[in-house]
């Protein structure tokens, strides 16, 4: 992987993190070449017991259960963060999509590996002994239909703010109901085990508050965008209560799209896998410079395109003397 020395131009850089249900299989693959990433590994399998490189790259099934999943993300997204910030990159704000949140804190200083990672691993026990429940994204439909019959049928809600990409979450039977009273194009399960973001996960968030405020974290070195009072925060308290919040509310990722944009962020990366995030704050600014990071090759046109840049930079001002 390419490092640079190179002093870079500040502006108004945004790292967003998924969530649970973006993981993929063969994930952190291409980062086992790496010393970091050995010891990250040696440290993730002393806290939890089982080795997340195997769950990485064989056992797609329990890579999607909620006790193996989150300890899997936040190992690949945190050496990704780690990475870039080796290449000499630092955000001016972070944010994150539900449990990607705990990654943006990472990211943002709040705590070293192994605090976050034991945290990571008493979420998931926690979240993995809830009743079983299920999350489908819906694209094509009616939304005044789909939103008077997702009213109308117990268990079920919607779990995001967007339009366009329903997310429904709630039971599988609740779900089955809703999906047979209208007419949907297409219907994308999620890797989820359980109704994250609606009171049916409401004793999980009520458990986790004490392990939570148990957690001392370090002053942030940038701002968390918090996901519930859509406000940029070092607020450490303040944190904390969103976290808490977020686990049973609905996830307002348009919103919070749009409100990065209107702050001035003028470009916005994802770490992890795909680009989901990334779309809904393209189309607030079409101007807005977007790019995932999934892995070091990643990174490394970053850094290509940023010295072309300044060398581009240098030239001009040789020229204009």
């Amino acid at each position: 992987m390419l490092l640079s020395s190179l002093q870079r131009e500040k502006n108004r850089t945004v790292w967003v993190f998924p969530g649970q249900g973006s993981q993929k299989l063969g994930m952190g693959r291409e980062l086992l070449e790496f010393p970091l990433t050995q010891l990250r590994l040696q440290q993730a399998e002393s806290i939890l017991g089982w080795s997340i490189s195997k769950l990485w790259q064989s056992d797609e099934h329990q890579l999607s259960n909620t006790q193996y999943a989150q300890p899997c993300l936040y190992v690949f997204m945190t050496l990704l963060a780690d990475f870039l910030k080796r290449s000499g990159y630092q955000p001016n704000v972070v944010s994150g999509y539900s449990f990607g949140e705990y990654i943006a804190l990472y990211a943002a200083g709040a705590y070293d590996f192994e605090t976050g990672l034991k945290l990571i691993k008493k979420r998931a026990e926690i979240m993995s002994r809830l009743p079983k429940g299920s999350m489908v994204t819906v694209i094509g439909f009616n939304s005044e239909k789909l939103k008077q019959v997702v009213m109308d049928t117990p268990n079920v809600w919607l779990a995001n703010d967007d339009l366009k990409y329903v997310i429904l979450s709630g039971t599988s039977e609740a779900i089955d109901s809703v999906l047979s009273q209208v007419s949907i194009k297409r219907i994308i399960p999620l890797s989820v085990n359980a109704a994250f973001h609606t009171p049916l996960v409401e004793t999980a968030a009520q458990e986790f508050e004490a392990v939570l405020n148990a957690v001392n974290f370090q002053p942030f070195s940038s701002p968390i965008f918090c996901s519930i009072d859509l406000t940029f925060s070092f607020n450490i308290e303040q944190v904390k209560r969103n976290l808490i919040q977020q686990i049973s509310q609905p996830v307002r990722w348009n919103t919070i799209s749009r409100t990065l944009v209107t702050q001035g962020i003028e470009e916005a990366l994802q770490i992890g896998c795909g680009q989901g995030l990334l779309k809904p704050m393209k189309q607030s600014d079409p101007n807005l410079e977007t790019r995932n990071i999934g892995s070091t090759a990643d990174i490394d046109s970053m850094v290509i395109r940023d010295q072309l840049r300044q060398l581009s930079m240098v030239n001009s001002e040789i020229l204009e003397r």
